[in-house]
């Protein structure tokens, strides 16, 4: 990771590797965590999917549930803000 990525952060961001789920509508998205930071994430899916502008990340082992949305992607691999 390039310098200049890690300075646009408003937060420092921790490696991880925790399971976690995107929940939406009823639904619920396997994922896993790579990272993580006060103000958000980043996932890994098992597929590329379309998520919908908002939804929930649920780490069970955690307790940890917070509303997010999507700010980039890149293949199966998606960074969240959370809201």
């Amino acid at each position: 990771m390039s310098e200049n990525m890690s300075e646009k952060r408003t937060a420092q961001r921790f490696r991880v590797l925790k399971g976690g789920k995107i929940a939406f509508d009823g639904n619920g998205v396997e994922c896993i965590v790579r990272n993580l930071s006060s103000k958000g994430a980043a996932l890994d899916l098992a597929s590329s999917i379309n998520l919908p502008p908002s939804f929930t990340l649920v780490i069970e082992a955690d307790r940890f549930i917070r509303r997010c949305h999507p700010v980039w992607s890149n293949d199966k691999r998606i960074g969240v803000a959370f809201d």
